[in-house]
C-alpha cells in the first residue's frame, strides 16, 4: 500500500524521445492505481503543446530531446501552467542540468535507475507539492549551491555593465539565447559575446553558474 492516500487519479504526461522508453514507462506508471497517462510526447515542442491541451498533474519529463531540452520545456510549461509539476528523469547525475531544471521550475530530478515503486511515490510526492531530488543528486546540489554562496565577491556584479546585468538576469530566469536577443533587441552572436563576459567577469564556467551565481546575490527588493 502506498504511504499515499490517493483521493483522485493523478494525470500524467510522458515525455521521452525514446518510443521504446515512454512505452515502458506507460507501462509501470498505469500498473499503480492513482495513476492515469493522459498522453505521451517525443519532442519538447510536443510536450509544451500536449502539456497546455492536456493540463496534467504531473509531467515526466527526460532532460535530453532532439528540438530543445527538456529543461527549456519545463520552463515554458511552468510558466504556461503553473500548477502542472514537472518531474525531471534522466540517466545522467550532471550537477549543470540539476541547476537548471530546479531553475526552470521542476519539482524533483529523478535518475533513470531507480525503482517502479520510487517512481510512482516520485510523482505523488511532486503532484502533493513536494520538491524531489534523488539522494545521489542532493548532495551534489547542496554542496555545489554551498560553494557558490560561499564565493567571495570579486569583482562580480558589480563589475556588469547594466546590459550585461539585463542578459544576466534573463539567464537565471532560464531563457536560451536565442530568445534573450528577442527580448533584448540584439543579434545571438552579440548575446553569446555578452554571456562570454559576464562568465569571465564572475570568474565562472557555465551559465547555469552565473544564473546561480545571480540568485545568490541580485539584489534585494525594497
Amino acid at each position: 500500500m502506498s504511504m499515499y492516500d490517493v483521493e483522485k487519479e493523478t494525470r500524467v504526461l510522458i515525455v521521452d524521445d525514446h518510443e521504446v522508453v515512454r512505452i515502458g514507462l506507460r507501462t509501470l506508471v498505469e500498473h499503480h492505481g492513482g495513476l492515469q497517462v493522459v498522453g505521451d510526447a517525443g519532442t519538447a515542442a510536443e510536450a509544451v503543446a500536449m502539456a497546455i491541451s492536456l493540463r496534467p498533474d504531473v509531467v515526466l519529463m527526460d532532460v535530453r530531446l532532439p528540438d530543445e531540452s527538456g529543461i527549456e520545456a519545463c520552463r515554458k510549461i511552468r510558466s504556461a501552467l503553473p500548477d502542472t509539476r514537472v518531474l525531471m528523469l534522466t540517466s545522467f547525475s550532471d550537477d549543470e542540468a540539476i541547476f537548471a531544471s530546479i531553475m526552470a521550475g521542476a519539482s524533483g530530478y529523478l535518475l533513470k535507475r531507480i525503482e517502479a515503486e520510487q517512481l510512482y511515490q516520485g510523482i505523488i510526492a511532486v503532484a502533493q507539492g513536494e520538491s524531489l531530488l534523488d539522494p545521489h543528486v542532493s548532495k551534489q546540489i547542496v554542496s555545489r549551491v554551498k560553494q557558490i554562496s560561499n564565493e567571495p565577491l570579486g569583482k562580480g556584479m558589480e563589475s556588469l555593465t547594466k546590459r550585461e546585468q539585463e542578459i544576466l538576469e534573463l539567464i537565471a530566469e532560464g531563457f536560451t539565447n536565442r530568445e534573450i536577443a528577442d527580448k533584448v533587441f540584439l543579434s545571438e552572436g552579440s548575446v553569446r559575446n555578452y554571456v562570454s563576459s559576464i562568465l569571465q567577469k564572475l570568474d565562472v564556467s557555465h551559465r547555469t553558474q552565473a544564473a546561480v551565481y545571480y540568485i545568490e546575490r541580485k539584489p534585494k527588493e525594497e
